[in-house]
This record gives C-alpha cells, sequence and structure tokens, in this order.
C-alpha cells in the first residue's frame, strides 16, 4: 500500500507550525476580550441555506467553491466557507435577536475548493469577530481598531497598511449599481464570461473580478463616491474621525467592494506585500441586511476574518515550546516518590514529565533532548534522606533540594 499523504489542499499543524498557529488564535482571544467580544463555536457544516442564501447564488464562493454533500437522510450540508453566515443563524436560532448589542470572537476550520497557493489552502482557519445590533460608525472603527491591535500584539502590524472604502447606504447603492450597468452595458463585449453573467445580476461583483480584461475595464467604471446621500456621506465621515480618534492609519481604496445587497458602508482590508499575490491579511464590512437573511429582524452588524496561515508566515519568530521539568528516578524504589512529585509538580502548574524506562543516564539525556529547564533526580538514597538532586540543565549546576521544598524551588527558579 501506497504511503497516505493528506488531502491536496490541507496541511497538518504539527510542532513550529501549530506554535504559531496557537499564537495567534491565544493572541487573538486575549484582546478580542480586551474589547468585551465573548467566544462562540458554530457547527462546521451547516444547512446549505445557510451559506447559498448569506453569499449569494453569483458568488464565486457559492457558484465554484463550496464543499457540499447530500447526507443519508437526503438533507444538502455544506463545510462551513466562512464564519459569518453561521453567527447570524446561531443568533437567530438562539433568540438572541432582542438581547443586542452581540459581540462574538470565533476561530476554527474553513472550506473551500479552490486551487491551493502560498498561504491559501482548501481547509483553512480563520479567526474573525462580529460585532451585532450597533449601526454608529464608531462600532466600525472600535472593531477595525481590534484588528491593527491584535496585528499589533502579534508584532506585525508595521507589515500591513489599512485600506478603507465606503459603499454607501442603500440608495447611494441603487444609483450607483444604475451607472454600473449602464456603463458596463457599453462594454458588455469586451467582457469575461463570468461578468457578462453578473452584469444583470450582480454588477458589483464585476468590480472584484480578476480577469485581465475586467481589470483595465474596472479602472475608469464609475466609483461610489458620486453617489453618496448626505446621510451616507455623514457616516463615512464620522468613521473616519473615529479611527483619527482611535490612532488607526488608514489609506482609501475606492476598489474595496463587497458585492451582495446587505453589505453597507465601511468596507476594509489589512494588507501586505510579503505575501506576493494574496496580500490580504484580514478583512471585513459592515452588513445590516444579513441577521435578515437569516430570519431575524434587519440588524445592524459589522465583523470582520483573517486567515491564520497567512498571519502565521507573517509572524517574525516561531514562539518557544514550553519547557518541563523531568523527574529522573534512579532504581526502582524511587518510582512511587518520583510519581508523587511529577503530579504535585502539575497541580502547581508546572509542565512535567518522567521516561518511563531506561537507566538514569538515557533518562537525563532524554531530558536535554526534550529542552528540561530543570532534572530531578531521586533514588534510594535521596529518599531515605528526604532530598532530591535538582539539576539545572542550563547552567549544569546540581543541590540538593528537601524534597517537600522542591515544587516551591522549581515554580521560583522557573518565574525568576
Amino acid at each position: 500500500m501506497s504511503s497516505l499523504q493528506p488531502v491536496r489542499g490541507t496541511h497538518d499543524l504539527i510542532g513550529e507550525t501549530q506554535r504559531r498557529h496557537a499564537h495567534v488564535v491565544e493572541t487573538a482571544r486575549r484582546i478580542a476580550g480586551l474589547y468585551g467580544f465573548d467566544e462562540w463555536a458554530t457547527p462546521i457544516f451547516e444547512d446549505t441555506r445557510v451559506f447559498a442564501r448569506s453569499l449569494g447564488d453569483t458568488s464565486d464562493v457559492v457558484s465554484k467553491e463550496m464543499y457540499s454533500f447530500e447526507d443519508r437522510g437526503g438533507e444538502s450540508l455544506t463545510l462551513r466557507p466562512e464564519g459569518t453566515a453561521g453567527v447570524c443563524r446561531a443568533l437567530v436560532t438562539n433568540g438572541l435577536t432582542q438581547s443586542l448589542p452581540q459581540k462574538i470572537f470565533y476561530a476554527g476550520p474553513m472550506f473551500r475548493y479552490e486551487r491551493p497557493q502560498k498561504g491559501r489552502y482548501r481547509q483553512f482557519h480563520q479567526i474573525g469577530v462580529e460585532l451585532i445590533g450597533a449601526a454608529e460608525p464608531l462600532a466600525d472603527a472600535e472593531t477595525i481598531a481590534m484588528g491593527r491591535d491584535i496585528l499589533r500584539a502579534l508584532g506585525i502590524a508595521d507589515e500591513t497598511v489599512l485600506e478603507l472604502n465606503t459603499l454607501g447606504d442603500a440608495e447611494s447603492r441603487t444609483a450607483w449599481r444604475a451607472a454600473l450597468v449602464a456603463y458596463f452595458t457599453e462594454v458588455k463585449d469586451q467582457l469575461s464570461e463570468d461578468s457578462r453573467n453578473r452584469l444583470e445580476r450582480n454588477p458589483l461583483r464585476i468590480l472584484d473580478s480578476k480577469a485581465p480584461q475586467d481589470r483595465a475595464l474596472v479602472a475608469d467604471a464609475p466609483m461610489i463616491g458620486a453617489f453618496l446621500t448626505d446621510d451616507a456621506r455623514a457616516f463615512w465621515d464620522g468613521l473616519r474621525s473615529a479611527l483619527d480618534l482611535l490612532g488607526v492609519p488608514f489609506r482609501e481604496n475606492p476598489g474595496i467592494v463587497r458585492g451582495l445587497d446587505y453589505y453597507g458602508h465601511t468596507a476594509f482590508e489589512f494588507v501586505t506585500e510579503r505575501l506576493g499575490a494574496q496580500g490580504t491579511v484580514l478583512a471585513g464590512g459592515r452588513y445590516d441586511g444579513l441577521v435578515a437573511e437569516m430570519g431575524g429582524p434587519r440588524t445592524p452588524a459589522i465583523g470582520w476574518a483573517g486567515g491564520i496561515e497567512r498571519l502565521s508566515m507573517l509572524l517574525e519568530a516561531t514562539p518557544p515550546a514550553p519547557r518541563p521539568v523531568a523527574i529522573v528516578p534512579m532504581g526502582d524504589a524511587a518510582g512511587g516518590v518520583s510519581v508523587t512529585l511529577l503530579q504535585a509538580l502539575r497541580a502547581s502548574g508546572i509542565r512535567a514529565e518522567i521516561a518511563y524506562r531506561g537507566n538514569a543516564k538515557r533518562r537525563l539525556e532524554r531530558a536535554n533532548r526534550i529542552g528540561a529547564t530543570h532534572a530531578v533526580l531521586i533514588g534510594e538514597d535521596e529518599i531515605a534522606r528526604g532530598v532530591a538532586q535538582v539539576k539545572a540543565l542550563d547552567e549544569g549546576s546540581q543541590g540538593e533540594i528537601a524534597l517537600d521544598a522542591v515544587v516551591a524551588y522549581l515554580a521560583g527558579a522557573m518565574r525568576g
């Protein structure tokens, strides 16, 4: 039988890769907590309608990338391609639309059938936040500032630039949509097949196209700024003022769009030049109509998601592996005392390990191999005298410590 390999577009999280991954999640969870966000976990698969309804039939995710299947009961299910739709579904399902605002953090795997590239997988992982039930520009600014603070805590804020745009309100987008249809209809024969199909159903999606012939036409297309209502312009001004107050620098980019009707006002991306063409590491926007798509009332919301793999690649250094204390019993008689001490160390919050076999020399070699800070040697003579030999492996120093004082001694040594 040939050796089995991970499925194309998936990867194992082991060793340094896992430590980088965990560091991103733990850092994001900590910063989100400072902003008052609580963690939710929604199912990895949902009724297909959750995503088809929320992402739209004309989106590439729904039309080309979703992992959908029929279960044994004949239900159409889909592995989640993103986190926002499931969170909004959970809000409605659990009757939380009357308990707003809700501030949600999540982290976990997502699934899209697309060509694997640097930092992009078919099973990938995201951190994300949703602030549901707040309609003010300050809510958007705070949510964006939290993303910036996570990047700063990871040490990569200087590697990214915040790009910002407005999508206006519904009235603004209606006028803009009409202007886009008129413009692209004039050049319809020059559009890619996908963009021709989107022209009547969702012309904003043409602005997202990566096809070279479309990009040349998009450069001269009408932009939303010319169609903003007074209310939409006031929101846009309020957002930029709030970001200035929060000390979050940004660059306006009218090319950032979201092609679905429930998106409005704020759209943003944190981008980097260090990852080549896949430069977006964290992105989001305001989506005031998505909760209604899930069967709830019309509810204002703002959120973002960040790719953990891409963020991990930007980390300057891999977080160090945790270092244990190694217990080294010398002779069979030391086994019971060694195990008791092992558990006492763990109960005090100290990582501790014991080798299951081998003489004292081999067990000390293993202690060095696993990067232990200290080795605690216990033999018959030590037990008789109520002491242990504690060896600091980095310095090579060694001394006797009373058995009942070993835990306190090591706790102090590892703090200091």
